[in-house]
């Protein structure tokens, strides 16, 4: 007999808020994909940014209120994102966090506690706006909610543990009116979400395309030749040589599943390394071998003048000659000559 140990009351409880926060904050973990493009060329303008605006609004057209070490915290906080390349796997994990934090200090938190600083300049006003629509962009319509509540409560607390005399006139709720309007418009605008969706869709969709496209012509040439070993009365060197003919099918399938592994690793860096110098008349006639098994009906010759030599993937190389001969004969009329011409003369 074995005793199970129920976990305790307050254990049951945090699982379903951890589900329940995991899927909240999910879309805005997927937004991270597309935004991971413009992180670093985003980071490196804040870097240089804040301390050149501190020169700008401090020293060309001084502002009532500027922070030097506020500003340089928030070039140092984009410094480490700029090299995330070069983070430890571990550490990459955290990068959502990590962005969405500074993202949190540097644009609502920053701004808010600015304006606020500087009692509502104009300056100060449009500089928040902007920092609003870039918010819009940059975040999904969850935290975008989040960074602009949090960011002007936070400022507020800081404005007001910062400030011997706080004033909070009229045109503060003016401006949090009108900041709370532009984001409640971005928000509703905001089309993150619904683009992710419809771009994974249609990624699926071409992906089962080409995979279908792809390996439909071997697998019809694997059903010609079995069904014409089964319809004729063939000897035991016949069947072998289609036995035969078979496995290199089935190799050749192999080689478009590997193909296709090779190219969805492409954008992690990974390039072409298999380039071999070829005959390009040998490689067409070795394709013409197994076409014309299943098609007996159309008529497929080839012309092969001179001896055309390139580098080439044999792998792709071999798909690319097979999907174009099998186009060929199944958009052909029944027993209409195809023919296949390779030179190497300049006017063919």
């Amino acid at each position: 007999m074995h005793a199970t140990r129920n976990p305790p009351r307050g254990a049951r409880t945090l699982v379903p808020i951890r589900l329940f926060v995991a899927q909240v904050f999910a879309p805005a973990l997927r937004n991270l994909q597309y935004v991971s493009r413009r992180m670093r060329p985003f980071s490196i303008i804040a870097i240089v940014g804040f301390p050149l605006y501190y020169y700008i609004w401090h020293d060309l057209f001084p502002q009532p209120y500027e922070n030097l070490p506020l500003r340089l915290i928030g070039s140092a906080l984009f410094i480490p994102i700029v090299f995330s390349n070069r983070w430890p796997s571990w550490a990459k994990k955290l990068m959502p966090y990590y962005w969405y934090a500074t993202i949190f200090y540097s644009l609502p938190f920053f701004f808010t506690f600015m304006l606020l600083k500087n009692n509502g300049s104009n300056v100060w006003v449009e500089s928040a706006l902007i920092a609003a629509f870039v918010m819009v962009l940059l975040l999904d319509w969850l935290m975008l909610v989040l960074n602009f509540l949090l960011g002007i409560a936070l400022a507020y607390l800081a404005y007001w543990a910062t400030t011997d005399v706080v004033s909070m006139n009229s045109s503060y709720l003016v401006h949090l009116a009108i900041f709370s309007f532009a984001i409640a418009i971005g928000a509703i605008a905001n089309y993150d979400t619904e683009r992710i969706r419809v771009e994974q869709e249609r990624a699926m969709l071409a992906t089962a395309g080409s995979i279908a496209h792809e390996l439909r012509t071997p697998v019809t040439i694997l059903i010609g030749q079995t069904e014409v070993a089964l319809t004729r009365n063939r000897s035991v060197d016949d069947l072998r040589h289609t036995l035969q003919s078979n496995l290199e099918e089935f190799e050749r399938l192999r080689a478009i599943i590997n193909d296709m592994l090779f190219l969805a690793r492409a954008d992690q860096g990974e390039r072409a390394t298999g380039l071999v110098e070829v005959s390009l008349a040998a490689e067409v006639a070795h394709t013409l071998e197994f076409l014309e098994i299943p098609f007996e009906e159309a008529r497929v010759h080839a012309q092969l003048r001179g001896d055309a030599v390139a580098r080439v993937n044999r792998s792709l190389f071999g798909r690319a000659c097979t999907n174009l001969l099998m186009n060929a004969i199944q958009h052909c009329a029944p027993g209409a000559a195809i023919t296949v011409t390779i030179s190497n003369t300049p006017d063919q």
